[in-house]
């Protein structure tokens, strides 16, 4: 999952000045992780400890309240008696790469991706982007191909994702729903050559930028089987020590299999 926090990362200074070209330099001296990294590192401490989803995202994103949650996500953090809210918001797919890194069966994918979704996100397109970038890091980490790997998300979600990021950027713009954004991360990691052609990708198309990115790194992470050496030390430098530590943590106990490397 560090690479879908390395693209939260990355993507962070461009969120509100969105970009529409490759060519920038990968960490800007404002870079900083935001929502999607330390939403995405509660999910990850709920797979390792076995607590509730609900538990975790309420208990670590407390610690971070100027991460950039949105208004009602926020309520939902704070309240004593926390409901989903029927959101179709994007933070549903920003948080779950670490479910298909952990799980081992696409019915186990989808349906712990479900439940990381309804906890605040249940609109059946919150759920379903949730599903689908889940079963998108599933399928790259097992090694299917792009194209199976489109043909699959296609046909059980029927996003369009016949599209090139060519084809997005001219009027591609900023988009905090599910529908609007999962497709084009997706399509930024299916047109890419390595994890960093990734990362450029999803944030050239000048939307959501860290969450397009965090969406693609993560299934780039599991497709192309590592993330750089000096992105990982970036990102190992800019995480705080208990994100840092559950992160690391997660990694040594669901490695990918070519990998030799420490996570961070």
């Amino acid at each position: 999952m560090i690479g879908a926090i390395a693209g939260d990362i990355i993507g962070s200074v461009y969120e509100h000045y969105q970009i529409k070209t490759k060519d920038f330099s990968l960490f800007h001296p404002r870079c900083r992780f935001t929502d999607d990294t330390v939403l995405t590192v509660a999910v990850a401490d709920a797979i390792l400890t076995g607590r509730p989803y609900e538990q975790s995202l309420r208990e670590i994103g407390r610690r971070y309240p100027r991460a950039g949650y949105g208004g009602s996500f926020i309520g939902w953090l704070h309240s004593n008696h926390p409901q989903p809210y029927n959101s179709w918001g994007n933070d549903s797919a920003m948080r779950v790469s670490p479910v298909g890194f952990a799980f081992d069966t696409e019915d186990d994918v989808l349906a712990e991706s479900e439940k990381t979704a309804n906890i605040s996100h249940n609109h059946p397109e919150g759920v379903k982007g949730a599903q689908a970038t889940a079963l998108a890091v599933f399928l790259a980490r097992m090694g299917h191909t792009m194209e199976e790997i489109r043909g699959q998300i296609h046909q059980r979600f029927g996003y369009n994702i016949h599209r090139t990021v060519d084809d997005i950027r001219p009027t591609y713009s900023f988009d905090v729903s599910c529908q609007g954004t999962v497709p084009e991360a997706i399509i930024a990691f299916l047109d890419s050559t390595s994890y960093e052609d990734a990362i450029r990708n999803a944030i050239s198309l000048g939307g959501d930028s860290d969450t397009l990115a965090c969406i693609t790194g993560g299934i780039a992470e599991a497709y192309y089987r590592d993330v750089p050496d000096d992105i990982r030390a970036k990102v190992s430098g800019l995480l705080t020590p208990d994100l840092l530590g559950i992160t690391e943590a997660f990694c040594q106990k669901y490695p990918q299999e070519s990998r030799t490397k420490e996570c961070t």
